[in-house]
């Protein structure tokens, strides 16, 4: 793993701009219905964060970077609802994921409004609940009232767990900031996490007949 770790960090210190995209990108797609629930977007964030107190990126791009993706991701998702209505939620490839859209339409009438809000902090379900209520008729102006204050608080709940552990290691641990030793314990920690976390979840799946983002078969598309 360090073998890999070593190069990505020399890599994005002579390529930072790299690295802003890359949180960007990480942003943006966990906010994309079917992509959301299976690219890390989060772990990516967790782990480049590492790179904050070493001087390779600098927080506030790294934050700008997060929100900027989140913010047109859940936009455009939101946007494709409000124009195609509940039409959407019944088109493909929607209908492939039947148990995550009902789930989605559950939690936004549980919640209200407030289900945009929750749903920024709950993967898979954050990647459907944007498109969910523009379908559901939800007005923009409701929409970013809760969206907008919900990505200022989850961009910093993901990045500074990152920047406060490296910087405790360095300070408390003796390390100093140019060996990158902090950076390559936080990635692997993080790493390591998204793994046993994917492993659980695949375990809960195989157990449970599948899970909420299994695509639905071909006999069960057919039911009414």
């Amino acid at each position: 793993m360090a073998s890999f770790i070593d190069p990505l960090i020399a890599f994005v210190s002579a390529h930072a701009w790299l690295a802003y995209l890359t949180l960007f990108l990480a942003a943006l797609l966990e906010a994309v219905p079917i992509a959301g629930s299976v690219i890390p977007g989060s772990t990516v964030i967790l782990a480049l964060s590492a790179l904050v107190p070493g001087g390779d990126l600098v927080l506030e791009w790294v934050l700008v970077a997060a929100i900027a993706g989140a913010l047109l991701g859940d936009g455009t998702a939101f946007w494709i609802g409000h124009r195609t209505q509940r039409e959407i939620l019944s088109s493909w490839p929607m209908t492939n994921y039947p148990r995550v859209v009902a789930q989605s339409e559950a939690f936004f009438h549980r919640w209200g409004a407030l289900a945009v809000f929750f749903a920024r902090f709950v993967p898979p379900i954050r990647a459907f609940v944007p498109i969910t209520a523009g379908a559901l008729g939800m007005t923009p102006l409701r929409f970013y009232a809760v969206n907008i204050p919900a990505i200022l608080l989850w961009a910093p709940a993901h990045v500074l767990p990152g920047v406060l552990a490296v910087s405790a290691l360095h300070r408390y641990a003796g390390i100093p900031h140019h060996t990158g030793v902090g950076k390559h314990y936080w990635m692997l920690i993080v790493i390591s996490g998204a793994l046993v976390v994917a492993l659980a979840v695949w375990i809960i799946r195989s157990r449970h007949g599948g899970g909420v983002i299994e695509p639905a078969t071909a006999a069960a598309r057919k039911d009414p």
